[in-house]
C-alpha cells in the first residue's frame, strides 16, 4: 500500500504502525476467543475495521475530505484503540487494577480536540479559514460534547443491559463520581491538545516555526489591508481570520 489518496503517500512508519497495531488486535481477539471470551473477539473484529477507516474513505475515489486529514491522526487513532482494547480492556477483565481509564480518557480528549482543528478546516474549506482563537474554542467543544456523549452511551448501557461501565448499576455517588472524573480528564486532554496546535499553526512552537510565523503574520496583515478596504468602501464586513 503505497498510497491512499492522490494527493500525498503514506508514509512507511506510519503504515508499519498501522499494521502492527492491526496484529496487536487480532492476536488479543484470537486469545479472547480461545480463552472464553468471545466479547473481547467481537470487540477486535469492530476495533480493526476502525483502523481502516483511511482505507474505506478511499472508495470514495481518493476526493473526499478524509485527504484533508493528516496521516497522524489515523496513527494516532490506531494506536489509541489498540491501547484501550489490548491493554484497557484486558485489565480491566483480568486485574483488580483500577487506574488504567486514566490514560485513556486524557489521550482520548487529546486526539478527539486534536482530529476536531481538522474538522474545523473542512467545515469552513480552504477559501475561508477560521481564525486561530475561534478554531481552538470550536475544537475544544467539539472535543468536551464527544466526551458528554460517551457518559451518555454509558448510562444508557447500564440502565438498559445491566453494564457496570459507570462502576455500578443502580444511581450512586460511585457511579457519579466515575464520570465526573472521565470528564475532567478527558478535558484535560483536550485542553493540552487545543494550546499546543494553536501554538504550532501560529508558529509558536514545532518544526519549521520561523517559517510557519511568518506566514501566519503574513496572512493576518493581508486579510487586515482587505478589510479596511472594505470598509474604507463603506461595505460591511465582519473578519473570519
Amino acid at each position: 500500500m503505497k498510497k491512499l489518496n492522490d494527493i500525498t503517500p503514506l508514509p512507511k512508519a506510519d503504515e508499519r504502525i498501522w499494521w502492527i497495531c492491526r496484529a496487536l488486535l487480532f492476536l488479543w481477539g484470537a486469545y479472547g476467543l480461545c480463552t472464553g471470551y468471545t466479547s473481547e473477539f467481537i470487540q477486535a473484529c469492530f476495533a480493526i475495521a476502525f483502523t481502516h477507516l483511511w482505507d474505506l474513505f478511499q472508495l470514495l475515489g481518493g476526493k473526499s475530505f478524509i485527504t484533508r486529514y493528516p496521516f497522524r491522526l489515523q496513527t494516532l487513532l490506531n494506536c489509541f484503540i489498540c491501547f484501550a482494547c489490548v491493554v484497557g480492556t484486558t485489565v480491566n477483565t483480568r486485574t483488580s487494577f483500577q487506574y488504567i481509564d486514566v490514560p485513556e480518557h486524557v489521550f482520548a480528549g487529546y486526539l478527539a480536540c486534536y482530529g476536531a482543528y481538522f474538522l474545523g478546516d473542512v467545515m469552513q474549506g480552504k477559501k475561508n479559514p477560521l481564525k486561530i482563537s475561534v478554531h481552538a474554542v470550536f475544537s475544544f467543544c467539539f472535543s468536551v460534547s464527544l466526551m458528554v456523549g460517551w457518559e451518555f452511551y454509558e448510562f444508557t448501557m447500564d440502565r438498559l443491559y445491566g453494564f457496570v461501565m459507570q462502576h455500578g448499576q443502580k444511581p450512586n455517588s460511585l457511579g457519579l463520581t466515575d464520570t465526573m472524573v472521565d470528564i475532567i480528564l478527558g478535558t484535560a486532554g483536550a485542553l493540552c491538545a487545543m494550546l499546543i496546535e494553536a501554538f504550532k499553526r501560529t508558529g509558536r512552537i514545532g518544526k519549521n516555526k520561523a517559517e510557519v510565523r511568518a506566514r501566519y503574520v503574513a496572512q493576518r496583515e493581508a486579510f487586515k489591508k482587505e478589510k479596511d478596504r472594505l470598509l474604507a468602501e463603506g461595505i460591511d464586513v465582519t473578519e473570519n481570520l
